[in-house]
């Protein structure tokens, strides 16, 4: 037992707990660097999941020292770690543009909540006991809550109420169906519920679906999933950029968690209750990304259109998850890896295009001239091909090989009609949105009331970063992928995953 797993939660949690109770108000330079100091360390202690996670061994800590199931458990292996690390890097990169924009300064508490969501985030990926995955998503949520009205607003509030009141349903049905699976089970490990499930008698089958598929109707919503995405795009739209660039991660929490527990507990081995919840998935994951991409066409604002790419990509990705075959859930984590990123980039491009546009923000509508308006639009360009899913970036890649992992499949001609279909919706309306910014922009004075951040630079290089991070992924696409495509054999082979965790037993 190493007690490396247990560190990604417990020192965010503590600097989240420094930040709060001794750097509030004047304090806010220091509180800036302990936060960006410390999630310069997540990224460190990230990759060292990663090196440790590649030499294929599944690690467990018990906490107390309690064998599993008794106990919580938390358990890394390639695909926890390499979650933990793209949180890492894309929680770096919002804590470095909330500083350099100055959206820390609208309220005390943005770098306490943001580390408690890291907590939230970390969590959800190590654990391997069901009820603590709901208690880690109830944390990201409650810290979410508070990021989300960062900067208060009537737009911001009614959006964060709608927000609110789907999530409190969404964790009352997790409850109902822990409930349900471990009066059943008798269990909440998710090690040992995979083998009560597989030894479950007849008359428990029936019991055994619901709670199956309650609790991934309750990843669905987390994952923005019709029919349960409408939550998605107001409330992505309506907070600030950095926080909607961080919520980015939030949607891939859910698919992580619907491949993460079908695999496990309703796999192969799980008889007649084998792949029950995810019978729906597929049809669910294509009308996302049918309405992802066509409110990218109708959006009325970049906010907007960063937002509804988000829906379409969790389509997209889900897609090739439904499949549930090792490829294409290799394929769908080169996409994860993407689309998280991707997403991130758009919304920060989003929120420097509206500050300098000045009284017209990010509404897509012909305006003044405004700042650097040639840098930015190289910088929507990049993020829109690489959402669209064109050369040269990732995303190209990752579509080419969802496309290729689905052609076994019985429903492989329809992932890709929608796909390919989808694609050039999506391309019409980046084009639609960037020539109408950027092409139709009035040659006269420059727009009023311009709100540039105190470090323009430095704000540029950061969303800069993201994109030559997808660059980065293409051209080390083949050790990505390799690394990826062990993550999806050792997800699927679930007797390694339960020796590790439950021993002899």
């Amino acid at each position: 037992m190493t007690h490396w797993l247990i560190a990604p939660i417990v020192l965010p949690a503590l600097t989240a707990t420094v930040i709060l109770l001794f750097l509030r108000g004047r304090r806010l330079r220091l509180a800036r660097y302990v936060s960006l100091g410390a999630s310069a360390a997540w990224v460190a202690l990230g990759a060292t999941l990663v090196a440790r996670a590649s030499t294929g061994a599944i690690e467990t800590y018990a906490l107390g020292n309690w064998p599993a199931p008794f106990g919580i458990v938390l358990v890394l292996d390639r695909l926890s770690a390499v979650m933990v690390l793209l949180a890492a890097v894309l929680g770096l990169a919002v804590s470095l543009y909330a500083a350099a924009s100055d959206l820390d300064r609208k309220g005390w508490h943005f770098h306490s909540l943001f580390h408690l969501q890291i907590v939230g985030l970390n969590g959800a990926f190590l654990t391997g006991d069901l009820f603590n995955l709901f208690v880690f998503f109830e944390m990201l949520l409650i810290a979410s809550y508070g990021l989300m009205l960062h900067g208060q607003g009537p737009a911001r509030l009614k959006a964060g109420v709608q927000y609110v009141v789907v999530n409190l349903a969404g964790s009352t049905l997790f409850l109902v169906a822990v409930g349900i699976l471990y009066g059943v089970t008798g269990t909440l490990n998710m090690a040992d519920m995979a083998m009560k499930v597989a030894a479950a008698p007849a008359g428990d089958e029936a019991l055994i679906h619901a709670g199956g598929l309650l609790l991934i109707t309750v990843f669905a919503l987390k994952a923005a999933l019709f029919p349960l995405h409408l939550w998605l795009p107001r409330t992505y739209a309506g907070t600030s950029a950095p926080v909607a660039a961080l919520f980015v991660i939030m949607t891939k929490v859910g698919a992580y968690a619907i491949v993460r527990v079908t695999t496990l507990v309703f796999g192969a081995s799980a008889g007649e209750a084998a792949w029950a919840p995810a019978a729906w998935l597929l049809p669910a994951a294509l009308v996302t990304l049918v309405l992802g991409f066509v409110g990218v066409l109708s959006a009325r604002s970049l906010r907007d259109l960063a937002a509804f790419g988000v829906v379409g990509s969790m389509g997209t990705l889900l897609a090739a998850v439904s499949v549930f075959q090792p490829e294409a859930i290799t394929a769908a984590l080169y996409y994860t890896l993407h689309a998280t990123l991707a997403g991130a980039a758009l919304f920060l491009t989003a929120d420097l295009v509206g500050r300098r546009r000045g009284d017209h923000g990010d509404a897509l509508t012909p305006g003044p001239r405004f700042p650097q308006v040639e840098v930015l639009s190289v910088l929507y360009f990049l993020a829109a091909i690489a959402v669209v899913g064109l050369p040269p970036l990732s995303g190209f890649l990752g579509k080419l090989f969802i496309l290729d992992a689905v052609r076994p499949s019985a429903h492989g001609a329809w992932i890709w009609g929608f796909i390919l279909g989808t694609t050039v919706v999506s391309l019409v309306g980046f084009a639609r949105a960037g020539s109408t910014l950027f092409w139709e922009s009035a040659e006269g004075p420059h727009a009023s009331h311009c709100k540039v951040p105190v470090h323009p630079e430095l704000t540029l290089g950061i969303t800069a970063a993201l994109l030559v991070g997808l660059g980065g992924l293409t051209v080390m696409a083949g050790p990505v992928t390799a690394y990826l495509g062990a993550a999806s054999a050792q997800l699927f082979d679930t007797k390694a995953y339960l020796g590790a965790v439950l021993g002899a037993r």
